[in-house]
């Protein structure tokens, strides 16, 4: 269930808009090329710029866990293709899945009922189990 539609619109046209790219040198396979030139992207996006509403900005703020600095601030690195514009897109399309997932509501928990033939079924198997587990104890000679 997301939340409003334009909102969402809002949200990741400002994101967008705010965005600061910086592209660093990446590691892994690629031979020279990935030696000569910086093809990784490092996608930065103030949060509080977007203004969210506080419910999604947890959301975001959960969602986002360890890519999210102490200022506010998501930090995204894309290093996955050998080319400056695919890895620039995949952080683009990242930080817009990220928002997307932010703004959906999660469905409300409903609460387990369990009737009085149950409760008795459960604790007579506690019971049991604990009799079982009792009977593992030491040997007294």
């Amino acid at each position: 269930m997301a939340e409003g539609g334009d909102e969402l619109d809002d949200a990741l046209g400002r994101a967008q808009a705010v965005a600061s790219e910086s592209f660093i040198a990446a590691s892994g396979p690629g031979g020279q090329n990935v030696n000569k030139v910086a093809t990784a992207v490092q996608l930065r996006l103030d949060v509080f710029a977007l203004r969210l509403a506080p419910e999604v900005f947890a959301r975001l703020k959960t969602l986002a866990g360890s890519r999210m600095t102490g200022g506010g601030e998501i930090v995204i690195a894309a290093r996955r293709f050998r080319t400056q514009e695919a890895n620039r897109a995949d952080a683009r399309d990242r930080l817009a899945a990220l928002i997307r997932e932010s703004f959906n509501r999660p469905a409300p928990r409903a609460k387990s009922r369990l009737n009085r033939v149950g409760k008795e079924a459960r604790i007579k198997a506690k019971k049991s189990r604990g009799t079982i587990k009792a009977g593992r104890g030491k040997i007294e000679w």
